[in-house]
C-alpha cells in the first residue's frame, strides 16, 4: 500500500526577470515501511522537493496525495499534520535553543495537543532512552548539546508526534563519520521495529544504501534513475549518478 504519492511534481522560482524550475516533473511512491532514497548533488531540487512534500513550500504543479488524502491543489499551504514530520541538517536550528531539552522534545506534540500534561512527559523521556539521550539532560539547554545529541532530540520530538512518514533532509550530512553511523543505525531500528515509512534526503548514495530500499536519483530538478539502492549503487546507469558516487567515495 503506498503511503505517499508524488506526481508531477514541479517547482518554478522567479530571480529577477527570469524563471527556473527547481523541479522539474518529479515522481515516486513511498509505500508503507519503505525507506525511499533521494539522492543528488548541491542544488539538485531534492530539497525543493523534500519541502513541497512536508507543506513548507508551496508547488507550482502537480499533486502530493498522502495517507489516502490529497495535500495539494488549494490556494494556500494545507499542512499534513502530526502524521509527517521532518528532521533537519541542523537541528538545533530547527528548535529555541533557550529551550530544555525535554521541552524542546515535547514541542511538536503541545501543538498538537496530544497528550496531557503528565503523559506528555513521561513519553518524552520513554523516547529519551529509545534515541539514545541520558535522561538527566532533560533540564539542559538543547544549545548545551553536541550535534548528534541535538539529532536524537529531533529524532525523539519527530517520534513523540506518532507520524506515519519521517522526512530526513540531510539529517546525517553535518555529523562526523561516527555519529552520522549511530543515527543511521537508529533510523534503521526505527524503520524495523515501527515499521516507519522515510524520505531519505541525501547526497551521499553509499550512506543510502545502507539505509534505505529504493533510491532516486536526481539531477538539475529531474529525476534520472530509480531503482534498489545496492543494485543502483554497483552498477548505476546515468553518468551523473556514476559521478555523485565517486565525488562521496572520493572525499571519504
Amino acid at each position: 500500500m503506498e503511503l505517499l504519492t508524488v506526481q508531477n511534481l514541479s517547482k518554478q522560482f522567479v530571480r529577477g526577470h527570469q524563471a527556473f524550475k527547481a523541479v522539474d516533473n518529479v515522481s515516486f511512491s513511498i509505500a508503507q515501511g519503505e525507506c525511499l532514497g533521494l539522492a543528488g548533488g548541491s542544488g539538485c531540487g531534492k530539497s525543493t522537493t523534500a519541502s513541497m512534500i512536508a507543506r513548507l513550500l508551496k508547488e507550482s504543479s502537480g499533486t502530493i496525495l498522502f495517507d489516502g488524502k490529497e495535500l495539494t491543489g488549494s490556494r494556500r499551504l494545507m499542512p499534513a499534520g502530526s502524521a509527517m514530520q521532518m528532521i533537519f541538517q541542523n537541528p538545533l536550528d530547527s528548535f529555541d535553543p533557550r529551550d530544555t531539552v525535554l521541552k524542546g522534545v515535547m514541542q511538536g506534540a503541545l501543538s498538537y495537543h496530544m497528550y496531557m500534561r503528565d503523559e506528555l512527559e513521561r513519553k518524552a523521556l520513554e523516547l529519551f532512552d529509545y534515541v539514545g539521550l541520558k535522561q538527566s539532560y532533560a533540564d539542559k539547554k538543547l544549545s548545551q548539546l553536541s550535534g548528534g545529541e541535538c539529532q536524537r532530540a529531533a529524532v525523539a520530538r519527530a517520534l513523540i508526534c506518532k507520524p506515519k512518514l519521517l522526512i530526513c533532509d540531510e539529517a546525517t550530512s553535518a555529523l562526523d563519520v561516527l555519529i552520522q553511523a549511530q543515527i543511521v543505525d537508529l533510523l534503521k531500528r526505527l524503520k524495523q521495529e515501527q515499521n516507519m515509512s522515510m524520505l531519505f534526503i541525501t547526497h551521499d548514495l553509499p550512506l543510502a544504501a545502507v539505509l534505505c530500499d529504493r533510491a532516486a536519483v536526481m539531477h538539475k530538478g529531474k529525476i534520472i534513475e530509480v531503482g534498489e539502492t545496492k543494485a543502483l549503487l554497483n552498477n548505476p546507469q546515468q553518468e551523473q549518478t556514476r559521478e555523485l558516487i565517486a565525488s562521496v567515495l572520493t572525499i571519504r
